[in-house]
């Protein structure tokens, strides 16, 4: 498979994963054009089309690939059912698409319906888990979403981490300004800031490389429990997910 990320609206991605046989499926279109421009310039034919949750970043698009492209299945959870979604997906779900097997996973917390897909080894999260960081809590709850990364951590090491915005420099920034003497964060921030400077993406990572710069993957870790104000390990690691979150809030 190939995978393409395409820059959409301010940060936003919009995933296509290309079976280089001339069809792919699109994850997320949060706006319609520049998905049809490399439709058109890569030959390519959708195949499907699915929605990790219902913001209108990430299904501002649709009615309009769909009036290109009539009758196309498009996925997503009960929150979208009224954005165009002809196929509702539900927790543990597998579907397949062009003979490739995806499942949905259930991941309350940026919404409350937000889903994710996975089909090995790529895994379109939507706001869920960033790079370096995990998405707001507009619907759901901090312990939502501690849960909702537990799930995704017993994803396998390789596992590729396909998010919906480009946010990791700043998620880096974060992570620094509460662990300063992190080395692996500070090279890897670095290396972050020579790929934007070229304009490239800094998405997907993977699965092993986030247990290690992603904070909010690290709330056992004595340390940060520390540095979080912790003076022992507390009873609910949810609680440190909360800690973070109200940080990164604020930062």
């Amino acid at each position: 498979m190939n995978l393409i990320s395409i820059p959409a609206l301010q940060d936003n991605y919009i995933w296509l994963l290309d079976d280089q046989h001339g069809h792919c499926v699109i994850i997320d279109p949060g706006e319609a054009p520049p998905a049809l421009v490399a439709l058109r310039r890569l030959k390519l034919i959708p195949d499907a089309i699915l929605l990790t949750h219902h913001h209108q970043d990430h299904v501002g698009g649709l009615a309009q690939i769909v009036a290109h492209y009539p009758n196309l299945p498009v996925y997503g959870p009960q929150e979208t059912a009224d954005k165009g979604v002809n196929h509702v997906v539900h927790d543990g779900e597998k579907f397949e698409i062009n003979g490739r097997q995806y499942v949905t996973i259930a991941l309350p917390g940026h919404t409350l319906g937000h889903v994710a897909f996975y089909s090995v080894p790529y895994l379109f999260c939507g706001d869920t888990m960033f790079s370096a960081g995990c998405g707001m809590l507009f619907e759901g709850t901090a312990a939502q979403m501690y849960d909702s990364f537990k799930q995704l951590a017993q994803l396998p090491d390789s596992t590729l981490i396909c998010c919906a915005h480009e946010y990791t420099l700043s998620n880096l920034k974060f992570a620094l300004a509460v662990l300063p003497e992190d080395r692996e964060i500070e090279v890897y921030q670095q290396h972050v800031e020579a790929l934007r400077a070229k304009n490239q993406p800094s998405v997907p990572t993977n699965l092993q490389l986030e247990r290690k710069i992603n904070l909010f993957l690290r709330c056992h870790d004595y340390d940060l429990q520390n540095k979080l104000g912790f003076n022992s390990p507390p009873k609910q690691l949810h609680s440190v997910f909360s800690e973070l979150r109200l940080r990164k809030d604020n930062f």
